[in-house]
Parts: C-alpha cells; sequence; structure tokens
C-alpha cells in the first residue's frame, strides 16, 4: 500500500497536550543519546549533578548507529600544503589527503574511542586511516551503555519528547511512551535531539536550511558483506582514475550502467568506506533532496525512497562493480540520517567566515576542525572548503544559549550558526565536543543556582579542561 498523504488541513490540526504522569526529577536531563547527548550526559554527572538522558530509540548512538553514519569523521586538524579557499573540494579523507594533524576535540569522544578500541569497536584515528575513526555500530552501543553506567547517569529509551511545561522554577518534558505520557522535571534541559524540538517547543526562534529554505539532503546509510577487497583493489590498480583518494568514484562505471537503465544515482559518484571488516564496506550513496526532516510526511517518503535507492545500488555494486559479485546486503540504517533542520536561534550566530578564518572566542567552550562540507540541497554536487591549515576554529557558549529561553541549552548540529558554517559543526566528534560543554553548563547552573548567562566562563572553561576538554 502507499504511504498516508498528508491531510490538506494538516497544519491547522491542533491537539491540546495531554496530561501526563510525573515519574522522575533530575537536576539536569538530557534529551536524545547520540553522540551530543552522550557528551552532555557525560559532561553533566563528571561535574556532579544528578543526570537523566531520555532517548526516543531502544538504544544509544543516535546517528552513530540508528542512521548507520560511520567512520566518525576526523577531529584533527589537516596540515597539508595544499590549500586555497577559493577553490570547492570533493570530500577526500584518505592517507594522501590529509596532513598529520592534532586532535581538535578530546574529553567525552576521546574515552568514547579510546572504550571502541579496547572493546576491539573502533580504528584509532590515524594517518592509515586518514584520522577518521572506522567503528562496529553494535559495539558502539554496548560501550555507550557502559560508559553512562560508569557516570552515573540513569536514562530511559522508547521516549519521545513531545512538550515542554513549566513546573514552578523548572523545566519539564513530556514524553510520548509505550506506558501512555510521562513527565521528567530538571532544574536545566540540554536539548540534543538534533532537531531542536525541546527548545522549539519551549519557545526559541529558530533558522531552517538556507535563505531559500533547502537543507543539506537525506541519506540512508547501508553495510555490504562478503566484499572481496582484493579484487576491488585489483581494479583499481587497473583503472586508477576511476577511484579517488580510497573512498569515492566509479564513474565509467556509473555511466555504463545509467545509459543500460540500471542505476539511477542522485549524487555524483559512489561514496563508500572500509570498516572493522575487511569483507565489509560502509556506503554513503543514497540522497533524497527537497525533504524535512521535522516533517513527517517528507521523512515518510525519505525513508522509502531511500530504500528504493539502496535496492538498486546494491544490484549495481553485484552487477557492474569488481569484487562484489558475491556480496550481499547486510543492513540499512534503522532510519534515515538527516543531515539539517532546525538550527536555534542563539546569543550568537557561527558563519562560514568564522570557521575558515579560525575565529576564536573568549567564551569558546569546544574548537572544531572539519571543512564546510556542503551536499548539494537540490541535486547533485559536494562542496568542500578547509581550514588554514593546523588551524581549528571556537564555538562560543553563546551558541548554544537560545536567545530569551532561560533553562535550556541547545548542543549538537542544531546550535546557532548559518547554513554553511552548520555544515562543519554538525559531525559527530564536534557534536560531542558541544554536548560536553552544554552538560557541564547545566551543571554548574544547578550547582551555583544561577542562570546560564550569570555563569563565569572560565569556571565553565577550567571544569572542561579538568575532563580533558581541548579549548
Amino acid at each position: 500500500m502507499p504511504a498516508l498523504e498528508r491531510p490538506d488541513n494538516f497544519d491547522k490540526i491542533w491537539l491540546p497536550p495531554r496530561q501526563g504522569i510525573l515519574a522522575h526529577k533530575a537536576d539536569v536531563l538530557v534529551v536524545g543519546g547520540g553522540p551530543a547527548g552522550l557528551g552532555a550526559a557525560l559532561g553533566a554527572a563528571w561535574s556532579g549533578s544528578k543526570v537523566i538522558l531520555a532517548e526516543r530509540h531502544g538504544f544509544l548512538g543516535g546517528n552513530a548507529t540508528a542512521s548507520l553514519v560511520m567512520p566518525l569523521m576526523s577531529y584533527h586538524t589537516d596540515k597539508s600544503v595544499a590549500f586555497d579557499q577559493s577553490v570547492s573540494y570533493r570530500l577526500t579523507l584518505s592517507p594522501t589527503d590529509h596532513g598529520p594533524g592534532d586532535p581538535a576535540v578530546a574529553g567525552a569522544l576521546r574515552e568514547m574511542v579510546r572504550r571502541l578500541v579496547k572493546a576491539g569497536g573502533a580504528i584509532s584515528p590515524s594517518l592509515n586511516t586518514g584520522y577518521v575513526v572506522p567503528f562496529d555500530p553494535e559495539i558502539f552501543k554496548f560501550v555507550a551503555i557502559d560508559l553512562l553506567n560508569e557516570a552515573g547517569v540513569n536514562f530511559i529509551f522508547h521516549a519521545l519528547a513531545t512538550d515542554v511545561l513549566e513546573r514552578e522554577s523548572n523545566k519539564a518534558v513530556v514524553f510520548e511512551t509505550k506506558s501512555g505520557p510521562i513527565i521528567i522535571e530538571a532544574k536545566f534541559i540540554v536539548d540534543c535531539t538534533g532537531d531542536g524540538d525541546v527548545a522549539v517547543r519551549a519557545g526559541a526562534h529558530y533558522d531552517f536550511g538556507r535563505d531559500d529554505g533547502s537543507v543539506q539532503p537525506m541519506s540512508l546509510m547501508f553495510r555490504m558483506g562478503d566484499f572481496s577487497k582484493t579484487a576491488f583493489e585489483n581494479y583499481v590498480k587497473a583503472h586508477p582514475d576511476q577511484w579517488e583518494k580510497g573512498v569515492y568514484g566509479l564513474w565509467d562505471l556509473i555511466r555504463k550502467a545509467s545509459l543500460a537503465g540500471d542505476l539511477e544515482l542522485e549524487r555524483e559518484d559512489i561514496l563508500f568506506f572500509g570498516t572493522l571488516h575487511e569483507h565489509e564496506v560502509s556506503v554513503n550513496s543514497t540522497r533524497m533532496t527537497k525533504v524535512s526532516g521535522v516533517d513527517v510526511w517528507d521523512l515518510t517518503y525519505a525513508e522509502t525512497e531511500g530504500r528504493r535507492q539502496v535496492r538498486q545500488i546494491v544490484s549495481f555494486f553485484k552487477k557492474y562493480v569488481p569484487g562484489f559479485e558475491e556480496s550481499y546486503l547486510l543492513q540499512t540504517g534503522v532510519t534515515v540520517g538527516v543531515r539539517e533542520t532546525r538550527r536555534i536561534t542563539g546569543e550568537y550566530t557561527l558563519t562560514v567566515d568564522d570557521i575558515l578564518g579560525a575565529k576564536k572566542f573568549d567564551d569558546q567552550i569546544a574548537l572544531g576542525s572539519y571543512p564546510i562540507d556542503i551536499h548539494n540541497p537540490l541535486g547533485k554536487g559536494t562542496i568542500l572548503k578547509k581550514l588554514p591549515p593546523g588551524e581549528t576554529y571556537g564555538i562560543p557558549l553563546r551558541s548554544l544559549i537560545p536567545k530569551d529561553i532561560d533553562g535550556i541549552l541547545v548542543a549538537g548540529r542544531s546550535i546557532s550558526g548559518t547554513h554553511e558554517a552548520h555544515s562543519s559543526y554538525r559531525v559527530m566528534p564536534t557534536s560531542m565536543a558541544t554536548g560536553q560543554a552544554a552538560g557541564v553548563c547545566a551543571a554548574l547552573a544547578v550547582s551555583e543556582k544561577k542562570s546560564i548567562r550569570e555563569l563565569d566562563v572560565k569556571k565553565i572553561q577550567k571544569e572542561l579542561i579538568k575532563q580533558s576538554a581541548i579549548l
């Protein structure tokens, strides 16, 4: 049966909030268990707060696990000699493209990666990996739970945030669950939903996409098993112009399959990464444009269209690409990967000039080093612009504070920035850094009984450094 269509009067339907049951209270409530949420929960707990984390899935990791966004992209500076900001680069992360650099993110992320490597679930970033971190999404789930348990963080799964309430001097979030609506009250809330859901429900203003409202496309990631690395490498050696920097290409095979009617690729190339497992690859080659990640009708379309594209690409691999003859589809993401939706209007809006100019701030609570990386919102094409060699940019605390809202911080890809700046800070390592910073800020606000705007930023920075963050 076809997917449900959007009702003509959908925007006019109004459902009053239902009364929920007050289930728990906390110092800090973190909404969302992706990289930003994990960073926030750990940052707050390591600062001494009683923390509850609520997650809508039945596991932690967000895009890292639910959407199979793997590997962790580089969070190191790039000291490559070749550098020209006037050029739009294609994303290339490989030993030949990324010069030896220093990490821009540590803290909770470093501990997560360390635990993953120890558990056999990741490869440490190095020149050999192009400074990305290949990881196993299932081991990621185990390690994330262990980290929260050891930090004393309480968590609840299968809880979707749907409303924000004012309860005396505190705020509370309403969650829809299988047990009915429940309420969790907190002295401070950190919104790590990726879409700014909680902040918007509380009245925060936001921007959406670029000036014309278009956002970066969605992608449904998938994994292929029984891949023959040797056969594929032999093809690449014989056709070196068809596979760039070790991660993307196959233009002649794409053209051949397209002319035969076997492939309608929505992006400009095939992009895949090796994983921890020799006979497995992680594929990022689907693209769904002109869809909104906060619209249920668009999401339904994106999920179905993404799987249509996956089926076609898998057939293309098996029929046309050496090394994939005996391969099979191992897994698609539980949910489609959403790159961009709302960006909260904060006390400061990060710009592309801040990033490419490696700007620093007195109130910075995290660093970023990932390039500007914009997937065309309307079709094929990807623009990438690097920072100056060896440089990082600062992320100010003000970009995490929604204007005219108290008691809520935002972390992850929905912090305050322009469409272009967002394309850099949206990646998971940077999201985990802003999450940890937001958790520390929330904990200090609770312990000192102050609003976030009254806190001494030097105390925040001191605590972050104590937690091994890099500022």
